[in-house]
């Protein structure tokens, strides 16, 4: 737009903004951002209700409450919802303005997952629509800093596709080469340990090499085009599933390196065992499954929100076996009533017989055998089922809530993912 003056007035429910040419073409705001590109009053029409040239004065009939948080979102960077307004009413608002729902904070999110989630919301509805129609011609609108617009838009859909496997049809299309790799290196890696795996080996060795080197190259080739499109490199370094991916594919090349260096691997004592390690770490290959499937991303959901749970599991546990490992030692072998067993012989060695009758698995390998022993035992048994039951009722409605949390996620990239087709 050719502004007639510097400074331009956002008229939002009756209060006024007023802000320079400047701050309206880098504006966060998607909506107000595109007004400096207008060339005629027809188009700024299509952005706002109504527009005074005199003054220079754009005027929007938006909730001006709910417009006083998003300039809060602006100012600081966290958008909450605002008290007694509906969920749904300020997510139209946002999306209005131009905003998604992964700008909401997490707290306001689940809120509004929960609400959608007890109408029954799962379908595009009309602003939906009508903001995917306005995006859409608004990326045929050149403007002032398109090449670099442009670039970080290449950036966020490279990073969306390698990251969010729901996001576009090619971040689905790589999500299943991806796991068509995974699943053949993890039948190589177990078949390498069958006994008939060498002789196999020497009769196909060019082959059995190609698929490691391809599978290997994949996997090098995916951790280094996700490390240089991430947002932030050192926070994508501290994620444990890519240091496992650095961490399994790094034996490789350094057992290339020393066979080319005339070092074979058998012969490096200590170093050729850790080498051996390092490459059954390839078996977390497994983790980065969890990318593409639901019920893997529940449970790690799960376990990160429940660790309160879990470490109050496991102090039941140890707290349990230490008092019957000792007592089970006492009256199985430290009495010494005539009958020792031998497998009591120590609290350690007590403490495995607890351990497996805790949880009800009882392998029969180690039993007592002394009347105290084996009311100590039932009394194991059935404190043990009392014991796992009391958080487990937690970890559960934790998980149920994730997984909901994680479903209905999904369903909006499937509803964006339907727009892109469309369009």
């Amino acid at each position: 737009m050719k502004f007639g003056k510097s400074i331009c007035v956002l008229n939002v429910g009756g209060t006024r903004y007023a802000f320079t040419r400047e701050v309206i073409r880098d504006f966060p705001l998607r909506r107000v951002s595109r007004l400096h590109a207008c060339a005629s009053e027809k188009e700024v029409l299509e952005l706002c209700d109504d527009y005074d040239q005199d003054r220079n004065e754009y005027f929007f009939d938006r909730h001006a409450q709910a417009f006083v948080f998003i300039m809060l979102y602006v100012r600081s960077g966290k958008l909450r919802f605002v008290p007694g307004v509906c969920e749904l009413s300020f997510y139209s608002e946002m999306l209005y303005w131009g905003l998604e729902s992964a700008h909401l904070d997490s707290c306001c999110q689940k809120r509004l997952d929960d609400r959608m989630s007890e109408i029954g919301l799962d379908s595009l509805s009309e602003v939906d629509i009508r903001v995917s129609a306005d995006e859409s011609q608004s990326a045929a609108d050149p403007g002032d800093g398109t090449v670099i617009s442009g670039r970080a838009k290449w950036l966020e859909t490279m990073r969306k596709a390698f990251e969010e496997p729901n996001s576009s049809v090619a971040a689905q299309i790589l999500a299943s080469v991806s796991v068509i790799f995974v699943i053949v290196s993890m039948v190589m890696l177990c078949a390498s340990t069958l006994p008939d795996w060498d002789t196999a080996k020497r009769n196909t060795v060019e082959e059995h090499r190609i698929v490691e080197a391809v599978c290997i190259g994949w996997f090098t080739a995916e951790c280094l085009v996700r490390f240089l499109v991430a947002r932030d490199k050192w926070e994508f370094l501290r994620r444990p599933l890519n240091i496992i991916d650095v961490v399994a594919i790094t034996p490789y090349y350094v057992t290339m390196a020393m066979a080319g260096a005339g070092m074979p691997g058998a012969g490096l004592g200590v170093a050729g065992v850790t080498l051996r390690v390092l490459r059954m770490m390839r078996v977390f290959w497994l983790m980065k499954l969890a990318r593409h499937f639901l019920g893997l991303q529940t449970l790690g959901l799960t376990l990160r929100r429940c660790y309160r749970e879990m470490v109050m599991l496991l102090v039941f546990v140890f707290v349990a076996m230490a008092i019957y490992s000792a007592l089970a030692q006492l009256l199985e072998h430290g009495l010494d009533l005539g009958t020792r067993n031998h497998d009591y012989a120590s609290i350690p060695a007590a403490a495995w017989w607890v351990i497996i009758s805790m949880t009800t698995v009882g392998y029969g390998d180690v039993y007592p055998v002394t009347i105290g022993g084996r009311v100590l035992g039932g009394v194991c048994v059935v404190s043990g089922i009392v014991l796992l039951a009391l958080p487990i009722t937690f970890i559960y409605h934790s998980f149920v809530q994730c997984y909901h949390e994680l479903k209905l996620r999904s369903a909006r990239y499937a509803r964006s993912l339907s727009v892109e087709m469309l369009q």
